[in-house]
């Protein structure tokens, strides 16, 4: 296996011999000073077991994915080694985000309160960077860059909406409320849009039935018991 890209939890993986492509799920977890967030650019630390468990929970929400329409670039899981093959996409240095309530980011930057919700849901593109803090990227910015082609900015935020209706549907039914949540987006070599990446609880806010707002890990540990993944 040749390493095509290391990233924070996960590490992109290409097969010398085949070319197909993986992604091998880290123990590693997003946060600040040993306080596991989401939300965090940097790697708070790490959980033993976290990879396996987020690998469960990513192929169990790609697999609703598709069945509800919505593309993934997700081929299949192999628990024994920890890989996700996945199709070969282009993903640009975006992340496309939704919100459903206030929360982190957006009430420091715009002095909200959180907890205030959006009817309907709000839609916020980043440019994938940790030194310059992921800013807002329009769409003419996005062409000008060479990120995005003309008409992919709006496609990509219409299966934004299509994905969270899917995901917040799912996870009500888990007894979890989505808060917000961010994705990535991969293209084929036709220009073909899917959801790329991972869809665990790196990626969302949540809030749990007694009004809690749990971390990654503790979320990953309650849909794992309600979805019935090995543990």
């Amino acid at each position: 296996m040749n390493t095509i890209y290391e990233g924070k939890t996960k590490t992109v993986l290409s097969d010398d011999v085949t070319g197909e492509r993986y992604l091998f799920f880290k123990d590693d977890a997003t946060g600040k000073d040993g306080v596991f967030d989401p939300g965090a650019n940097t790697v708070g630390g790490s959980v033993s077991g976290k990879g396996e468990t987020g690998l469960v929970i990513s192929g169990y929400f790609f697999d609703l994915l598709e069945k509800n329409g919505v593309p993934t670039h997700c081929l299949g899981v192999d628990l024994e080694r920890r890989l996700m093959k996945v199709r070969g996409v282009t993903v640009p240095k975006l992340e496309f985000v939704l919100r459903y309530y206030t929360a982190g980011s957006m009430c420091r930057r715009f002095s909200l309160e959180s907890g205030i919700p959006f009817d309907p849901p709000y839609t916020e593109v980043t440019l994938k960077d940790d030194d310059m803090g992921d800013p807002l990227i329009s769409e003419r910015l996005c062409l000008m860059k060479d990120l995005l082609k003309p008409g992919e900015y709006e496609k990509a935020l219409n299966l934004l909406i299509k994905t969270g209706d899917v995901l917040r549907t799912e996870l009500n039914r888990l007894g979890l409320t989505l808060i917000d949540f961010k994705v990535e987006f991969g293209f084929d070599e036709n220009r073909n849009i899917c959801v790329a990446d991972e869809i665990t609880p790196d990626i969302w806010r949540v809030r749990d039935e007694a009004g809690n707002i749990p971390n990654q890990i503790d979320c990953a540990g309650l849909i794992l018991k309600k979805i019935g993944g090995k543990q």
